[in-house]
């Protein structure tokens, strides 16, 4: 008995060590997500009926004075926040305003200017994105980074560095024009476009040299121990040429590195997609909810610290993923409110219904997709 109970309840269970963490890393997401919306919501005078984290039947929850449903519900991947005259909670069917008292009407969402509902429906993404900037900044005040000079120590043979023509000793100035500081911010530019040839900058001997390269992904193991591939030239640093250091940041400081830092994250991401739907990314690199579980196990199993900053990754991964443009994520509302803000009217129902249907089958096709990748594929 004792040992079923460990394998069931101990640190290394599945429950334990990967169940537990999972949910609560994607609880404290959706909650920050949700909450953009009912703040906003309620900020542009917006009646809010339920506020759920989950879905499905109701396990716990409680009126507050505004009558607002506060519940914890059954399956907890996700969760919604249900307006004043939204018929379901996608708040994609509103109830017949002809039907509704003057004071109903005057809260309820379908009835509010376009750009309060704009305002109302990107809160949700905006939040995530804002949640993993105030993460980042605590860990930049806390712990600050080590940082290396862009400096190459040594060349490995054969690789596209070599090919081009780096030599041991080069200083990287600028990648396909963007100035570079930190050997971190070559690995940035370059991770992530395997097979697309870069011009390199760099000084040599006192003088600019001018080189092309084209990376080439290479599988390794990121910090948690899983096989990641990502694009590298075949250069390298160390403690004497790269000066690596520890520098510390203030608290304005932090903030400025977490918003750089999130901004790299996001327009690495919108790199990623446009290649994978282009066929130029590895399918694997996609992972959905058994992928994530893994994660938060393995990030769980190293300590709090890296539970938290998967947590910011998640954020900001979902807050992207959310403004996709296709019903019925957040991002397809934002189309058909931008269509309303163009032609002076809402889009035709019957449109949107053909929208929303079409983007469903998009949105489940897509989780299939990672589901099937996560247990079959990779």
């Amino acid at each position: 008995m004792t040992d079923l109970l460990h394998t069931i309840f101990g640190t290394q269970s599945v429950l334990v060590g990967t169940i537990v963490p999972f949910l609560i890393v994607l609880t404290v997401v959706v909650f920050v997500h949700e909450m953009g919306h009912y703040l906003v919501g309620r900020w542009c005078g917006i009646g809010v009926k339920a506020f759920s984290i989950g879905f499905g039947p109701e396990l716990i929850g409680f009126n507050d004075s505004r009558g607002t449903r506060w519940k914890l519900s059954a399956i907890p991947l996700g969760g919604y926040v249900k307006f004043a005259g939204d018929e379901d909670v996608t708040s994609s069917t509103a109830a017949d305003a002809s039907t509704m008292t003057d004071a109903e009407r005057a809260v309820a969402f379908h009835t509010q200017p376009v750009w309060k509902r704009a305002a109302t429906v990107f809160a949700g993404p905006a939040f995530n994105i804002l949640l993993t900037v105030a993460i980042f900044s605590v860990f930049f005040a806390l712990y600050g980074r080590m940082i290396s000079d862009p400096m190459v120590a040594e060349v490995r043979p054969g690789g596209p560095a070599a090919i081009a023509g780096f030599q041991p000793g080069d200083r990287f100035v600028s990648v396909d024009g963007e100035k570079i500081v930190t050997f971190a911010d070559v690995q940035r530019h370059v991770s992530a476009r395997g097979g697309d040839a870069l011009d390199f900058v760099v000084e040599r001997a006192g003088k600019e040299v001018h080189l092309t390269a084209t990376p080439e992904l290479s599988e390794q193991e990121d910090a948690l121990g899983n096989k990641v591939k990502v694009a590298v030239i075949g250069v390298v640093t160390n403690l004497q040429a790269g000066n690596i250091r520890r520098i510390e940041y203030g608290p304005i400081e932090s903030v400025g590195q977490a918003v750089r830092e999130s901004g790299f994250i996001i327009a690495r991401t919108g790199q990623f997609f446009s290649r994978f739907f282009a066929g130029r990314e590895d399918k694997c690199q996609l992972g959905g909810p058994v992928k994530i579980a893994t994660m938060a196990g393995q990030a769980a199993s190293q300590g709090i610290d890296w539970l938290i900053q998967l947590t910011a990754m998640l954020s900001i991964g979902i807050g992207l993923l959310n403004l996709f443009p296709l019903p019925p994520l957040d991002g397809g509302h934002l189309v058909f409110y931008a269509a309303e803000a163009i032609i002076g009217r809402p889009v035709k129902p019957a449109v949107q219904e053909l929208f929303f249907r079409t983007g469903f089958f998009l949105v489940l096709g897509f989780m299939g997709f990672v589901i099937f990748n996560d247990l079959f594929a990779c």
